[in-house]
């Protein structure tokens, strides 16, 4: 079967496997870091105590706030790609400022992650001892899985139009899922300090 040529000249059956492959590198590279870190927090043992609380009474207070200011942030994220990608009801054409509040308010949400999951890889390891824990545990090995094949995907040339918002609401689901079983049930339960 002849494969069709492009106007740039390339063939369309090269362009696909070049973005399919482009896209199972990607999903690799993220498989192997939630894998990566599934395994040394299981493997490791726990300290049981936090390396600092940015001013908080404790590290689930610390831990609860900086996620839901992550969540938030992924909010913003995900306004602003409906909008720049022309699926915001109602919006018209996202304004020029929509690309870098994007991309900045995912970067700030990403790096309040970090103190997060050191706390959890460091002081408390992989947790399965109960169903929330547990999800706890794989959906945030999980998550920077899902971060680092999405930023991975914004770096490969002629991935499939639709892999970006995949891996983007990859993403959020995954902060969405830790935030439900970890944050909220900090703020639910009344025996916690809250900050």
């Amino acid at each position: 079967m002849e494969l069709g040529v492009k106007t740039d000249g390339s063939r369309s059956g090269e362009n696909t496997r070049s973005a399919g492959a482009g896209f199972a590198v990607a999903l690799l590279a993220g498989a192997a870091v939630a894998l990566s870190l599934g395994v040394y927090a299981k493997a490791h043992d726990p300290a049981a105590r936090p390396l600092f609380t940015l001013g908080f009474s404790g590290m689930l207070p610390m831990k609860a706030w900086l996620t839901t200011a992550a969540a938030v942030l992924l909010l913003v994220q995900l306004t602003t790609a409906l909008w720049m990608w022309g699926r915001l009801p109602g919006a018209g054409s996202a304004p020029a400022w929509a690309a870098p509040t994007h991309r900045w308010s995912g970067t700030l949400a990403f790096v309040l992650t970090l103190p997060v999951a050191l706390h959890c890889i460091w002081a408390l390891g992989f947790a399965s001892d109960e169903t929330r824990t547990l999800v706890h545990s794989l959906v945030g090995c999980g998550f920077y899985g899902a971060y680092a094949a999405k930023m991975l995907g914004l770096r490969t040339r002629r991935l499939p139009g639709w892999a970006l918002p995949v891996l983007g609401s990859a993403v959020l689901l995954c902060l969405l899922v830790l935030w439900l079983s970890a944050s909220l049930w900090f703020f639910t339960r009344p025996d916690i300090p809250k900050f």
